[in-house]
Formats: C-alpha cells, sequence, structure tokens
C-alpha cells in the first residue's frame, strides 16, 4: 500500500487500462477486429477520411487479448513507478499521454500511402515513453536513478525494439515513437533545480 500512495497515477493508469479491457472483452471480445474498431482502436482511413482523430488517443487504452494486456501492464507497473516517484506525478502523466500519442502520431504517418492499413491498439507507445523518459533522467541524474543503470535500461528498451521489429502484428512506428517522443517531452519538463546547485 505504502508504494501505491507513492506512485498513484502508475496504480491509476494500470488500473483504467485493465478496466477497459474487461469492459471491451466482455461486450464484444478484445480480439475481435471490428468490436475493437467500434471502441476506438487506430485505424488510418478513419482517422484522415472520417476526421477520427480521437482514435490517437483511445487506442492507447484498448488491448488486443490478455497476453497483449498483461505484457504491457507488467512493464508499465516496474518502471511508471520509478519515473513517477522521479519525476512527479504530473510529469509523469505527461509523458505517458503525450508520449503515447505521438507514438500513434508517427504510426499514422508512416501508414499513410501504405496500399493496406493495420488496426492497430495498444498502451505499448505510452509504455516505451516511460522508457524513454528513463533514459533522459538516468543519463541527467549521472548514470543511475533508483536500482536503474543507464546500461539496464538501454539493453532493455533495445531488447524490446528488437522484439517488437522481429514479430509480428506489431506496431514497431508506435514504439519507436513512443521512445522518441517520452525523451524530448523529459527534456523539456524535467528540471531539477537541487541538480544544478551541485554544480561548482
Amino acid at each position: 500500500m505504502e508504494e501505491l500512495k507513492k506512485e498513484p497515477l502508475t496504480a491509476v493508469m494500470v488500473s483504467v487500462n485493465i478496466l477497459i479491457f474487461f469492459i471491451v472483452d466482455f461486450t464484444g471480445g478484445s480480439e475481435n477486429t471490428a468490436h475493437m474498431l467500434e471502441c476506438g482502436a487506430a485505424y488510418t482511413p478513419l482517422i484522415l477520411e472520417e476526421g477520427e482523430w480521437y482514435r490517437l488517443f483511445t487506442a492507447m487504452f484498448l488491448h488486443f487479448g490478455m497476453a497483449h494486456l498483461a505484457n504491457n501492464m507488467l512493464v508499465l507497473f516496474v518502471l511508471g513507478g520509478r519515473l513517477e516517484r522521479t519525476v512527479g506525478r504530473i510529469r509523469f502523466l505527461l509523458i505517458y499521454l503525450l508520449g503515447g500519442f505521438a507514438g500513434n502520431v508517427l504510426s499514422l504517418i508512416l501508414d499513410i500511402g501504405r496500399y493496406e492499413s493495420a488496426v492497430s491498439a495498444g498502451a505499448s507507445g505510452a509504455v516505451f515513453a516511460v522508457t524513454g523518459a528513463l533514459v533522459y533522467v538516468v543519463l541527467l541524474h549521472r548514470g543511475r536513478v533508483e536500482d536503474l543503470s543507464v546500461r539496464q535500461i538501454l539493453i532493455m528498451a533495445v531488447l524490446s525494439l528488437y522484439m517488437g521489429f522481429t514479430g509480428t502484428g506489431v506496431d514497431n512506428a508506435a514504439h519507436v515513437g513512443g521512445l522518441l517522443g517520452g525523451f524530448l517531452i523529459t527534456a523539456l519538463v524535467y528540471h531539477p533545480r537541487k541538480m544544478w546547485k551541485e554544480v561548482p
């Protein structure tokens, strides 16, 4: 309980994703593509031709099946808490939401002009934004935050990207966009004063 008090927004994000998953699953199936579209999954023709831009946001809270949800929420729970404790609640929320949005935007841009667009959903862009944010934070904190080092977080990011690129049905553009977005957003919003006081 003490840990949840220290990072309440991480717990909220995990809970919201889980709650939405079960609502979607019980009302039509989380692996039913048509139902996922009805619930707000991202699909380039609907976004561009019908102006349904909200899908770039709602898709972050939808998951195709339990395994998809479990993988994303496990990483979010482990890394999100560390990031929230370090940068604070508001910055964490901004990084999570804007970073995930950035991932979906890059996915949309790269999808334009393809012969056939895929339906996309998942919090992985936001989770990669958290990872990108931690890369920046660890570098800023001279190589370590809590029990994470630069090497550990970079290895984690590279392995996650590698698994995505070698797998099938993975929106790698959202992963890369989220990672870069999280790094850049954190660089803009996170400037701890105490660090500058240490410089002679």
